[in-house]
C-alpha cells in the first residue's frame, strides 16, 4: 500500500537532504523512510518529520521505495509534496 502511494503522488521529493528542506518549508503531506536505511541518515527526518506534525510511513526497503519513485537506486527517504 505504501509504495502503491508513492507511486500514485503528483509530486514527490527523494532524498533525505530534498525531504528535510521541504518538510521545514511546510510542503509536505507524508514522509516514507525506508527501514534498510541507516539510522544516522533517517533520524534527521524523523525529527523534522515530528517537529512539522507530518506522518510517517515506515517502508521495508530502500530499494522498493526507490523503484515507487521511479529512479534506478535506492531511496532512504521519499516526501509527498502538496
Amino acid at each position: 500500500m505504501s509504495y502503491e502511494k508513492v507511486l500514485q503522488a503528483k509530486q514527490i521529493v527523494v532524498g533525505t537532504k530534498q525531504t528535510v528542506r521541504a518538510l521545514k518549508e511546510g510542503k509536505v503531506q507524508e514522509v516514507f523512510v525506508a527501514e534498510d536505511a541507516d539510522s544516522f541518515i533517517i533520524d534527521k527526518v524523523l525529527e523534522a518529520a515530528k517537529e512539522a506534525n507530518v506522518p510517517v510511513t515506515k517502508v521495508d526497503s530502500m530499494k522498493k521505495l526507490g523503484k515507487a519513485c521511479k529512479i534506478q537506486v535506492g531511496a532512504a527517504a521519499v516526501a509527498i509534496i502538496c
